[in-house]
Order: C-alpha cells, then structure tokens, then sequence
C-alpha cells in the first residue's frame, strides 16, 4: 500500500470559503487548497507552500482543524504521467485553519489545479467537489 501525507487548510472570510478547482487525470471538483508533503517538510510548511501555489495567497496558520484518512482501492486510483497504480493508497490528511496575510488570488499554472475562487458557504453543497470539502466544513463547525 502506498502512504500519502498531505496538508491542507480551510480560509474563510466574510462567509466565503476558498477552493482551488482540482483537474488531474480526467477528475475535477472543487477541493481543498493543499497537498502532499515534500520528503522531511513539516505539515505546516507544506500547508503554506501548497495554498500559496494553488491560490497566489500567503496564509498564517491558526490551528489543526483535525486529521482525515482514507483508503482508495486500486482500481479508483489516478494514473500518473499516463503510468498507472498498482497498489492501494493510504491518504492521511491533516486540515488546519488558516486566513490570509498577504499574495493575491492567482490561478496556479502547471499543476493539479485549474482553477481559484472565494464562494459563498451557502453555495457549496450545490458545487461539484471532493469529500475533503465536507470532512473539513464539519472539522470547522460550518455548516453541512
């Protein structure tokens, strides 16, 4: 089984919360502004990297929201640079809080998202999105 380590962070402000468009091997929704850890990088400093990289912005960090793990089965695995996988994986997400400090929202460019937007909490369950987006609007205490 493959082990993945990823850090992400729910932003909220003036009740819209911040999602990058997720796009990578033929599967989009909107999810969490994060991802997986560099090899020896701390959670924290990957959670600013990443929401940098997806979103333009610089965050400060106010938190563990809490930590989620999934299994996804081989055969629901993404194949990478057309190569496929042959085990299972093991996602352990770890989601803290966050609010901006600075940057400006930039669409990232040349990686796993295609898209950056603020939406309005009471539009999310009508948005095409992950699982890690409801796990961490329950984690927050935003509503579901």
């Amino acid at each position: 089984m493959d082990i993945r380590v990823a850090a992400y962070a729910v932003v909220v402000e003036d009740d819209k919360i911040l999602l990058p468009r997720w796009n990578e091997g033929g599967r989009t929704g909107w999810t969490l502004p994060g991802g997986g850890l560099e090899p020896g990088e701390h959670p924290e400093d990957a959670a600013v990297r990443e929401l940098r990289e997806e979103t333009g912005y610089d965050v400060a960090l106010d938190g563990v929201l809490g930590v989620d793990s999934i299994v996804i089965p081989t055969e629901r695995r993404i194949a990478v640079d057309g190569v496929p996988r042959t085990r299972p994986l093991h996602g352990i997400r770890i989601v803290y809080r966050a609010h901006v400090v600075g940057g400006e929202l930039t669409v990232e460019t040349d990686g796993s998202t295609d898209d950056v937007a603020w939406h309005p909490l009471d539009d999310v369950a009508r948005l095409d999105r992950v699982d890690l987006v409801d796990i961490a609007r329950r984690m927050a205490g935003l509503h579901v």
